[in-house]
């Protein structure tokens, strides 16, 4: 069997990728406003099914991108998040890019707890007087601990990216967070991870300014 391959420049290629996915996406409805966040989720995992599982808050782009002219930061719950998403672009607006995880006071605090770091993470978040956006990846309890703390008005989101991967309360974690009156972003179900996380935190710098840095 012959395979023939297209011939695509290189800096041809992204542009490419999201012709296909516009193609293969046909009539799928896309809420407006949101259309470059979806695709650029598809482009990076692939996986179509963020099309329908991706779920938005009423005006939640419009407030995550006002926040960020703002200066707000943005915290996330893994490494991998924080090395994915464009620190110098959101400098720009005078953010910055936390993660937490590996910090010694964090460790220390989720042993004597019997916390995870995440849960502890959050709690060093809400007592930060910063503007944040929280991009979260891995962990459902950071959703669960944002969610109290929302309950508890110690904390005050610009906007909650929620897009844990996993099995345990992965789901359940989601929809607490759709239960507040915070601006969110959520991967219905089961999908999500760090590189979806940084996706979405990508696609709204983009959204701001498409200029590649």
């Amino acid at each position: 069997m012959k395979i023939e391959l297209e011939n695509v420049l290189p800096k041809e290629i992204e542009n490419r990728s999201f012709e296909i996915i516009t193609e293969e996406l046909g009539d799928t409805p896309l809420l407006p406003g949101t259309e470059l966040i979806v695709k650029r989720c598809i482009h990076t995992s692939a996986d179509f099914d963020y099309a329908r599982n991706l779920c938005f808050s009423d005006g939640a782009v419009e407030a995550a991108i006002e926040a960020v002219k703002r200066g707000a930061s943005i915290v996330t719950d893994t490494q991998m998040a924080k090395a994915g998403i464009n620190k110098k672009a959101l400098h720009k607006y005078g953010g910055n890019v936390y993660c937490f995880m590996s910090d010694e006071d964090i460790a220390e605090i989720a042993k004597k707890s019997g916390s995870t770091r995440a849960t502890a993470s959050m709690d060093k978040a809400a007592s930060m007087e910063e503007e944040f956006i929280f991009a979260i990846g891995n962990a459902p309890t950071a959703l669960v601990r944002l969610y109290e703390l929302i309950q508890e008005g110690k904390i005050h989101p610009k906007l909650i990216i929620g897009v844990p991967v996993g099995f345990v309360n992965v789901v359940q974690s989601k929809e607490l967070i759709m239960e507040t009156d915070v601006p969110y972003i959520v991967a219905k179900g089961r999908k999500g991870g760090s590189n979806i996380a940084a996706c979405i935190c990508n696609a709204l710098l983009y959204m701001i300014d498409n200029s590649r840095e």
